[in-house]
């Protein structure tokens, strides 16, 4: 009997009950942390790009490249927020001097910059 292009390239199958199943390993990957921002983009691609998740998990890259969109969502996140705050005007002494002014304004600026790193790294 003739080997399968499998075969000859080094493959291998197993008996699992009356099916003969080709043995598939994926490729051995580091495993990363993945924070937030990676799990969201994580997410992402498993519910709307299927085709490069599954390219991204055969390939063996997928946690190299989630920690990459994380590291890059979150400098860029930092620096939004540092932008905003400047422009508006945000400092420590009004932190000092009204404190629940500074932490709705903060949290208005997280706000913006979370939205906007969804639009440009997370969700694009």
């Amino acid at each position: 009997m003739a080997k399968s292009i499998f075969e000859e390239m080094g493959g291998q199958y197993e008996r699992q009950g009356n099916y003969i199943l080709p043995c598939l390993t994926l490729p051995t990957e580091k495993e990363t942390v993945i924070g937030v921002w990676g799990q969201r983009h994580l997410r992402y691609l498993r519910e709307h790009k299927r085709v490069t998740y599954a390219n991204l998990l055969t390939s063996g890259t997928l946690h190299s490249y989630l920690a990459d969109i994380d590291r890059q969502a979150q400098e860029r996140f930092e620096r939004l927020i540092e932008q905003m705050k400047q422009a508006q005007g945000i400092t420590e002494q009004l932190k000092a001097e009204n404190a629940l002014e500074w932490v709705g304004r903060m949290n208005n600026i997280r706000a913006c910059a979370m939205e906007l790193v969804n639009g440009e790294i997370i969700f694009a």
